[in-house]
C-alpha cells in the first residue's frame, strides 16, 4: 500500500466526491489531510477516507498548476 505523504496521488471513496481523484497538499494530522483536485475542493480530508496510488506529483504553492499536473495523468 502506498503511502500518505505530501504530493501522492489518491481517490476518494467517500461522500459526494468518490470516484474522484485529488494530490494531499498537507498532513495536518494522523487521520486528516488537506487535499486538492480538478473535481475535488480544497479541504480537510480523513485519511480513511482516501485511496492512495503509486503516483507523486510536485506539490506548488500555486494550486492551479497542482491541478494542471493532476489531469495529465
Amino acid at each position: 500500500m502506498a503511502s500518505i505523504e505530501i504530493g501522492r496521488v489518491c481517490v476518494k471513496t467517500a461522500g459526494r466526491e468518490a470516484g474522484k481523484k485529488c494530490v494531499i497538499l498537507d498532513v495536518v494530522d494522523k487521520s486528516f489531510v488537506e487535499v486538492v483536485g480538478t473535481s475535488v475542493k480544497n479541504r480537510r480530508c480523513n485519511i480513511n477516507h482516501l485511496e492512495p496510488t503509486h503516483k507523486t506529483l510536485e506539490v506548488s504553492d500555486d494550486l492551479e498548476i497542482v491541478k494542471r499536473s493532476l489531469e495529465t495523468l
